[in-house]
């Protein structure tokens, strides 16, 4: 019971101070849903008190997706764009993580970014690119982006391709394109502001 009281004190105390600190828009909510979990908890309402918690978790999430959908580059010349989306998951959802998406059009082609973070699946992108023989192994070529470390495949035949790219050990990004060169992928993986999304919070 002891530890149980440390866990859910810790969790409470961590969570108040990065949505007040990171998210003021958003402080009221989520330190609303944080204090009636305190409260649930001294009760003795442990399922009610952890439903709490986990609700001001997903809050974040989701103000988190939104500031990641800011982070997308415009369309390049003689392209256009839909709005960029983004979906929050916790744990329980296939480990969890914050993950935002815009898709660009031009004629037939088209080229979709992804921006993931806090997910384990990042975790074996790291590797890959912090291991040139294993990317290698995967028939993945690694190239620089911007000063970034990426890895890309590519299929002249068919014009498809993607572009892998893990920004602070924080953001996993993906370019895929379909009806396009390789230079449009990496194009559109240059105009991403690398610098600005690894100062994002």
């Amino acid at each position: 019971m002891k530890t149980m009281k440390s866990w859910m004190t810790t969790f409470a105390v961590l969570a108040m101070a990065l949505c007040l600190g990171a998210f003021p828009a958003m402080a009221d909510d989520v330190t609303d849903a944080i204090n009636e979990g305190v409260n649930q908890y001294k009760a003795g309402n442990y399922s009610e008190a952890a439903s709490q918690l986990d609700y001001a978790a997903q809050l974040i999430r989701q103000k988190k997706g939104g500031d990641l959908e800011t982070m997308f580059p415009k369309p390049l010349s003689g392209w256009t764009a839909e709005d960029a989306t983004s979906t929050a998951a916790g744990a329980a959802m296939f480990g969890g993580g914050v993950t935002a998406q815009r898709n660009y059009y031009k004629d037939g082609s088209n080229i979709t970014i992804n921006i993931m973070t806090d997910s384990p699946a990042m975790q074996g992108m790291m590797m890959m690119l912090s291991n040139p023989a294993f990317a290698s192994s995967s028939g993945m070529k690694l190239d620089k982006v911007n000063g970034q470390r990426a890895m890309y495949e590519y299929d002249a035949a068919n014009q498809t391709g993607e572009m892998t790219i893990v920004v602070n050990n924080k953001y996993l990004i993906t370019v895929n394109g379909d009806v396009v060169s390789l230079d449009e992928i990496k194009a559109y993986a240059g105009a991403i502001d690398f610098d600005k999304l690894a100062a994002m919070q």
